[in-house]
C-alpha cells in the first residue's frame, strides 16, 4: 500500500511539473514576441478656433471681360497687355460697314413712317382718312422710332470702352478677327483703384467654418517686409469645377496697395471666429498621411491595438486637427507605431 502511495504522489508531481512547464512555455511565447512595449495618450473632444493656411493670386473685385454686343470683323484693337487705361477710353471697334447700313436702313423707314403719319393726320382732319387708317400710321411711326433707337444703341456698342481707371489684363483677339456677340475681347480690371483681394481655394470642411468678416493676414514675396491685413469679402456657394474646391475672397483692408500686380502670388492665414470640435494630435503619430486622410493606431482596453483611418484638419506646428475618425478611440499611441500591426499585444510604459 506504501508503494501504491508513494507512485501516486510521483505521478502527480510529474503532471504539475509539466503543466507548469506549459503555462510558462505559453507566457513566455506572448510575452516575448507578441507583447510590444508603446507609450499612449488620452482622447477627449475639444473646441478650438483652429486657424488656416492657404494661398492663391491677387486680384480686383471688379476684373472683367469686354466684348462687343454685336459680331463682326475687328477693325482695330488700341491697347495691348499691360497699358494703363482711362474710364471711358476707346479700347477697340469692328468694321463700321455693316452696323452702319443698318442704321441707315431704319432711318429711312424712321422718315417714310413720318411722312406716312403727317400724312394721315392731315387727311383724318379734312376726314379722307379712317380713324383706323390714322392709329395704323401712328403704330407704324412708333415701331419705326423704336427700331432706329435699336439700331443707334448697337451703333454705339460697337466700340468697347474702358469702364474704369485700370488695368489691361489679357487680350484674347486680335485686328481683322471676326468675333461673335458677346465673345471676350480684352479682360481689364480696377487696379489702378487699389480694390485688391486674394482669391483662395478651401476644403469643404474649411469652407463651412468660415464666415464672411473672419479677419486674416497675407504676405507675398512682391512685399518681403510687410504682413497686409485682410477679411472675408465673399464666400462662393459652388465650388469651382475646376479645381474642386470652394472659392473665397480675402479684400485687404488697406486702400492702396502699391507693389501689387493681377496674378502675384500670396499665403494667407485666415482666423476663424467659429469653434470646431475635434481631436488634436501628435503629427508623429499619424500614419500613411495623405492630403485629406491618414491612418493611426489606438487601443481601448490597453492590451491589443487598432489600426483606424482619421480624417485630417489644420496642421499646427508638431501637431494635427483630427475632424472624424476617432469618436471610439479611448487612448492614442505616440510612440512604438512602427512595430505594430492591427491586433498586436501591447504593453503600456511611461
Amino acid at each position: 500500500m506504501m508503494k501504491n502511495f508513494i507512485f501516486t504522489t510521483v505521478i502527480l508531481m510529474v503532471l504539475g511539473l509539466g503543466a507548469c512547464k506549459n503555462h510558462k512555455e505559453k507566457d513566455i511565447a506572448i510575452g516575448g514576441q507578441d507583447t510590444i512595449p508603446v507609450k499612449v495618450i488620452p482622447l477627449k473632444v475639444e473646441d478650438a478656433r483652429h486657424t488656416i493656411a492657404t494661398s492663391g493670386q491677387f486680384t480686383t473685385n471688379d476684373e472683367t471681360f469686354l466684348s462687343f454686343k454685336n459680331g463682326g470683323i475687328i477693325n482695330r484693337i488700341y491697347v495691348k497687355e499691360g497699358d494703363v487705361v482711362q474710364k471711358g477710353q476707346l479700347l477697340a471697334a469692328v468694321n463700321p460697314t455693316e452696323i452702319s447700313a443698318q442704321v441707315q436702313q431704319v432711318t429711312l423707314a424712321y422718315q417714310k413712317a413720318e411722312r406716312d403719319f403727317k400724312r394721315a393726320s392731315q387727311l383724318y382732319k379734312d376726314s379722307v382718312a379712317t380713324l383706323e387708317q390714322l392709329q395704323n400710321a401712328r403704330t407704324g411711326f412708333q415701331v419705326a422710332k423704336q427700331q432706329l433707337d435699336a439700331a443707334k444703341f448697337n451703333q454705339n456698342y460697337s466700340e468697347i470702352r474702358a469702364v474704369s481707371n485700370g488695368y489691361v489684363l489679357k487680350k484674347l483677339a486680335s485686328d481683322g478677327q471676326v468675333v461673335g456677340p458677346g465673345t471676350p475681347v480684352l479682360q481689364v480690371n480696377g487696379a489702378k483703384q487699389s480694390k485688391w483681394i486674394l482669391k483662395v481655394g478651401l476644403s469643404d470642411t474649411q469652407w463651412s467654418v468660415l464666415k464672411v468678416g473672419d479677419r486674416a493676414t497675407i504676405t507675398t514675396d512682391a512685399l518681403p517686409q510687410k504682413t497686409l491685413s485682410a477679411k472675408v469679402s465673399r464666400k462662393a456657394e459652388g465650388i469651382d469645377p475646376q479645381s474642386g474646391t470652394f472659392n473665397v475672397e480675402l479684400a485687404l483692408d488697406e486702400t492702396n496697395t502699391p507693389g501689387l500686380a493681377a496674378g502675384l502670388f500670396g499665403k494667407a492665414v485666415i482666423i476663424p471666429t467659429k469653434k470646431t470640435s475635434s481631436f488634436t494630435i501628435p503629427y508623429d503619430a499619424l500614419l500613411d498621411g495623405g492630403e485629406n486622410e491618414g491612418y493611426v493606431f489606438i487601443t481601448n482596453d490597453n492590451k491589443t491595438v487598432q489600426k483606424v483611418k482619421v480624417q485630417l484638419g489644420a496642421v499646427q506646428n508638431d501637431k494635427i486637427n483630427i475632424t472624424a475618425g476617432l469618436e471610439n478611440a479611448t487612448s492614442l499611441i505616440v510612440s512604438g507605431s512602427a512595430y505594430l500591426t492591427e491586433g498586436s499585444f501591447i504593453r503600456i510604459i511611461k
